[in-house]
């Protein structure tokens, strides 16, 4: 959870003119096939315009929501690029969360940033989804915040999902801080760089009670390899590319990416699922990178064993990857989300 993401102004205005030279102005690319769907529209989910990009290759596959993290990290620029092939077996549901991307409109008002909305939020689009394809159940998948999100709403909502895919799940932020802030400190130790070590001295202990020092916590964990799994740079080219995103939307991206999860800091860096949610009656599937100390994995894996899952559970370590395994690996996390298939026809 957590995710961070900072960007200089020289790169904001490379990333600007970037958009403008490839002129990706809002429409979506066909696929091939009378029963494709390829679709970028607006929905009013509560109270606010919210934007969805719908594709598939068959429209009568299962749907499946993809709730993206952050809060503010939106997907829709890069899922194609990484995660086209999902659409060959579900129509992929990628919606620009409240305050996200398309959704993160002028004069948005944080003060509607609360884990109730986001899950009412949810609740309302699956509700659209599953009266528009005529589906009693959909899968959700979230990653990071989206997979904490994705937890209540499965908790809160469990009659509406076929499975919950889990990547990188938040579990308790004090404890994954601990586990992170004593990964990092041998990381720097290791490294043997006496300004390194300043540097992380600076960031002081675990708790971090102020969302300021999180970040730069997170961001060094980030420069020695344990959250995101593609820089930055390399991410751009292919989201340029994403022709449902103008320019203008790039710089809503950015907006609500540095926003992040600020307005929502006292109830979401106190979150515990061990005691919040220690049941959920949904088939679970969770997928985490053997990498990730932003969300560790060693934590991801008790919640596992800790978790009642009546209607099924199931753990998987991808090798070689962190926080963002669906672009660290994406033909190997492919392979893990269609483990949900073998509870097709439950519920």
């Amino acid at each position: 959870m957590r995710t961070v993401v900072r960007v200089g102004s020289a790169l904001l205005i490379l990333l600007v003119v970037a958009a403008g030279w490839y002129g990706g102005w809002p429409r979506t690319s066909a696929i091939d096939g009378s029963d494709a769907i390829a679709e970028l529209t607006s929905v009013d989910i509560g109270g606010l315009e919210q934007w969805l990009l719908i594709r598939g290759d068959d429209r009568s596959n299962p749907v499946l929501l993809w709730l993206h993290g952050g809060p503010g990290a939106a997907q829709m620029p890069v899922h194609r690029a990484f995660n086209r092939d999902l659409e060959e077996d579900f129509v992929v549901v990628h919606w620009d969360q409240r305050g996200a991307g398309k959704s993160n409109h002028r004069g948005f008002s944080e003060e509607t940033m609360s884990l109730d909305q986001f899950v009412a939020d949810v609740h309302e689009l699956t509700r659209y989804l599953t009266d528009r394809f005529a589906q009693k159940q959909i899968y959700l998948l979230g990653h990071s915040w989206g997979a904490l999100l994705g937890m209540h709403v499965a908790d809160r909502h469990p009659a509406h999902y076929r499975a919950f895919i889990s990547v990188a799940q938040p579990v308790n932020a004090r404890q994954a801080d601990s586990l992170s802030h004593a990964w990092l400190k041998a990381q720097v130790e290791a490294s043997g760089s006496s300004d390194k070590m300043r540097d992380f001295e600076t960031h002081g202990d675990p708790p971090f009670e102020e969302h300021a020092r999180y970040v730069a916590f997170a961001q060094m964990k980030d420069r020695f390899g344990g959250s995101t799994d593609v820089p930055m740079g390399r991410l751009m080219m292919p989201a340029l590319r994403a022709t449902e995103y103008s320019w203008l939307d790039y710089l809503r991206w950015l907006r609500g990416a540095n926003r992040g999860s600020g307005p929502m800091w006292e109830e979401t860096s106190r979150h515990d699922l061990f005691r919040q949610i220690p049941r959920v009656d949904v088939p679970v599937l969770f997928i985490a990178g053997e990498k990730d100390y932003n969300t560790p994995t060693a934590l991801i894996e008790a919640y596992f064993d800790a978790l009642d899952a009546p209607r099924g559970k199931d753990f998987i370590r991808m090798e070689g990857v962190a926080h963002t395994p669906f672009l660290g690996d994406p033909k190997v996390f492919r392979e893990a989300v269609l483990r949900v298939k073998e509870w097709e026809g439950r519920g």
